[in-house]
């Protein structure tokens, strides 16, 4: 499926999978631990969090770029370089600059989800790398 993407579904907390509950940070660990217990190779790149303005501008100019997702498994399969995974807790929605990498990965035949929960995220995983 190339460039296959959940983008054009919408993003529900309901279904066959329960929402997370917890914060962002406590999602994301559980999702780390997961992919590294697989031995995937992944990595998180750590764009959010409160930085003061200098700090900001220097990693502006050493290349951080917004709306990166929040998972990046650089595991190649048949039809997609990679898989991009957003995570989401709560009301939170993605921004305008995740929506614009969103449409940038999904254009590059990455594999892109954006989840509300641990459940799904599982699944996806399991799914891709089978």
């Amino acid at each position: 499926m190339p460039g296959f993407s959940m983008e054009f579904l919408p993003i529900k907390k309901i279904g066959p999978f329960a929402p997370y509950v917890g914060s962002e940070d406590n999602f994301q660990k559980a999702v780390a631990r997961y992919l590294d217990a697989k031995g995937v190779l992944w990595f998180h790149c750590p764009n959010g969090g409160h930085r003061n303005v200098a700090e900001a501008a220097k990693l502006k100019a050493m290349g951080v770029k917004a709306g990166i997702p929040d998972i990046l498994i650089l595991e190649p399969r048949k039809f997609c370089y990679g898989f991009a995974i957003e995570l989401k807790v709560g009301k939170n929605k993605c921004t305008d600059h995740q929506n614009e990498m969103r449409r940038h990965f999904i254009a590059h035949n990455w594999h892109v989800l954006v989840s509300y929960s641990l459940d799904q995220v599982i699944y996806e995983i399991d799914k891709y790398l089978s």
